[in-house]
């Protein structure tokens, strides 16, 4: 997903309307309207500003760990470390 698209979605979670959340980062809901359908350039400053007001954090992912930050954000990326020793590996000595 893009940024945009990212930022339309969390808005909906949350359940804010575009003047709410204008109103909370200081900008005319006309031009962030027009920011988040993608008809206006903006700073990323703007990006923070809608993501703290939403109770979120902007973050980049690199692309080779993207599937896996989103099998987390899922709810599907928990469970057991396939990676780590087992307890018969470690009290045996093995690694």
């Amino acid at each position: 997903m893009s940024l945009l698209s990212e930022s339309q979605a969390m808005r909906s979670r949350r359940q804010i309307s575009i003047s709410n959340l204008a109103r909370l980062i200081g900008m005319a809901h006309q031009n962030l309207s027009a920011i988040l359908r993608g008809e206006k350039d903006s700073r990323a400053s703007t990006f923070e500003s809608l993501a703290g007001a939403m109770d979120a954090e902007w973050v980049m992912v690199p692309k080779e760990k993207l599937a896996e930050v989103r099998q987390v954000l899922d709810g599907k990326g928990s469970g057991p470390d396939r990676t780590a020793r087992s307890t018969i590996d470690h009290l045996l000595g093995q690694s």
